[in-house]
């Protein structure tokens, strides 16, 4: 096991979403706040290699969350810079890395990655059988280069790097930005505000035929420290719940937990994502006793609860 007591942290993405999560649990797993650095974008763009260079310097573990990154209306509208943000970002910060002797990178990638066909449950050796998904190809491609680049960087000079694969997230503090957040929030901010207009529908993309998979915040920053401490391999490692849910059936769930009677209005001249997502969970678990804890209803209360109390 790698003891984090006296280790130099660098958490990119450490003060977001995801990121502020990660922290805390590190902490809980022995780390020291004051060892823990997080670069901000406005002060180190990591698109320039001689920030990523400043970013790594005397550090011993480098936790890659930092992203650009959103939904389908975002992948659509911004594909080149989603590529070109995410590939540098990556690459020059594990080069740098490399270079600086950093005892261990931990690059968290995304489950975009996967082809648009996987078969279900996705297991992580299908990863290279097929193009991702057509809306977030780009993204999904530009972080699945960081792990090719991982595993040369082992072959070649011995340099750990891991791999996780997180499936999407969701839970208090998240993105509820309409240009650029994800399905739960985009969901629960639009139930909210129908509800405050007094108003009877809301439109939602697709045909609610999809199904997805969702892990609540906190386990997915307990698992990226437990993969951070116990995981040492090349072999990419998904995390998540093993449990999909239908568009069709969240939208409702949201909608009960809202208490939300009006009707939903399915635009299916909008583009639906990939069909199915749900993952294969075992390695996390085999590998570094990674389970998910918290209940899918219970979570979305959590979050919900969240926006209500802080939507102005």
């Amino acid at each position: 096991m790698l003891d984090l007591n006296e280790k130099r942290i660098v958490v990119t993405g450490g003060a977001g979403f995801l990121g502020r999560q990660v922290i805390d649990q590190l902490c809980r797993a022995g780390a020291q706040k004051e060892k823990i650095t997080v670069p901000r974008s406005r002060d180190q763009d990591l698109r320039d290699f001689k920030n990523c260079q400043q970013v790594v310097a005397e550090q011993d573990i480098i936790i890659h969350l930092a992203a650009h990154v959103g939904g389908i209306g975002l992948n659509r509208e911004k594909p080149a810079e989603l590529f070109y943000d995410n590939l540098m970002m990556g690459a020059q910060l594990i080069h740098a890395a490399y270079e600086a002797n950093v005892e261990k990178f931990v690059c968290v990638g995304t489950i975009c990655a996967y082809p648009k066909f996987t078969p279900v449950p996705f297991h992580e050796d299908d990863l290279w059988n097929g193009y991702p998904e057509e809306t977030n190809a780009p993204y999904g491609i530009a972080k699945k280069a960081l792990l090719v680049q991982l595993q040369a960087y082992r072959q070649q000079y011995g340099f750990n790097g891991i791999y996780l694969l997180p499936v999407n997230l969701y839970g208090p503090e998240d993105n509820f930005n309409p240009e650029s957040s994800h399905v739960i929030p985009a969901l629960i901010r639009k139930v909210h505000e129908a509800q405050q207009k007094g108003e009877n529908k809301f439109p939602v993309w697709g045909d609610g035929t999809p199904t997805r998979e969702f892990l609540y915040s906190t386990d997915a920053a307990r698992g990226i420290v437990m993969g951070t401490q116990h995981y040492d391999d090349p072999d990419p490692v998904n995390l998540g719940t093993n449990e999909e849910v239908s568009i069709k059936n969240l939208v409702e769930l949201i909608c009960e937990l809202m208490d939300f009677q009006g009707e939903i209005i399915w635009e299916t001249d909008q583009p639906n994502g990939q069909p199915r997502r749900c993952l294969d969970t075992q390695r996390a678990k085999e590998r570094f006793g990674f389970t998910a804890e918290t209940d899918f209803k219970q979570g979305l209360k959590n979050t919900i609860a969240w926006y209500r109390e802080h939507a102005k």
